[in-house]
């Protein structure tokens, strides 16, 4: 071998003759805008890292049983309402529709009647606990 060869061996040796490059390049294969190699990029939706504008929170999609979106439509809420949501509604809509409420009235009765049965609905369905 020659001192060249040697010496090259010795090098490999270090990192157990396995190919190494500079910390940086070849990153994940990605291309900056110049078209060299980049480094990693980041989605900071948040903007813990950065100043960019957080994304909007949605609350996530659930499965809804036809049943159960007429008995939250009955309440008068979106099929993305939270169970604090649900619960704050009806007890809303109880202490309005309750005849004791409206000074005796009972023309307000068959609306209490909805609302207890709609979230009795939601309750027996697992909705609301």
């Amino acid at each position: 071998m020659s001192e060249e060869d040697v010496a090259r061996f010795q090098e490999e040796a270090l990192t157990g003759h396995r190919p190494t490059w500079q910390l940086g390049k070849r990153a994940a294969g990605v291309k900056t805008a110049d078209g060299t190699s980049g480094s990693y990029r980041i989605e900071d939706g948040f903007a813990v890292f950065g100043d960019a504008e957080p994304e909007k929170s949605r609350r996530p999609e659930r499965a809804l049983t036809g049943l159960q979106r007429q008995a939250l439509d009955t309440l008068g809420l979106e099929p993305t309402a939270t169970l604090n949501e649900i619960k704050a509604k009806y007890k809303e809509l109880v202490k309005r529709f309750h005849p004791d409420a409206n000074g005796g009235d009972r023309g307000t009765e068959e609306r209490l009647k909805q609302v207890i049965k709609a979230y009795s609905h939601l309750r027996s369905s697992g909705l609301v606990s």
